[in-house]
């Protein structure tokens, strides 16, 4: 497995278990508008994660993870509300958002272990 793998492929997984709650959202308004920005926003890291792998500079690399990050934050926050409004049971969202913080976490780390170091580009 390559370096990098394994974060890509919870990064898939996590837009996959984002689909399948977008999926279970109320079909009124409210629901469809959060599902649309959840689907958006959970779905969009892994495609910025692959791009930032195949990145030309170390500042190309950076500025691609920070946009998945900067989407993971939105995801959490689309979590939140479906929590808050009950849209969901909190038991239903809190694995998934877990999964949205590990892997902020992660990503915020590869940003600064890449900015710190003359670490190779593909490095994430």
């Amino acid at each position: 497995m390559a370096k990098g793998d394994d974060i890509s492929e919870r990064l898939i997984q996590f837009a996959a278990r984002v689909i399948h709650l977008c999926n279970e959202l109320p079909q009124n308004p409210a629901g469809r508008h959060v599902a649309g920005q959840l689907l958006r926003s959970g779905t969009a890291p892994a495609p910025h994660h692959a791009e930032a792998r195949g990145a030309e500079s170390t500042a190309d690399f950076v500025h691609k993870l920070k946009i998945a990050v900067k989407e993971l934050n939105e995801s959490e926050v689309w979590l939140r509300i479906i929590v808050a409004s009950d849209m969901r049971p909190a038991s239903r969202v809190n694995g998934l958002l877990s999964e949205c913080n590990q892997l902020s976490r992660i990503l915020s780390a590869s940003i600064k272990t890449a900015r710190n170091s003359d670490a190779p580009v593909n490095s994430s």
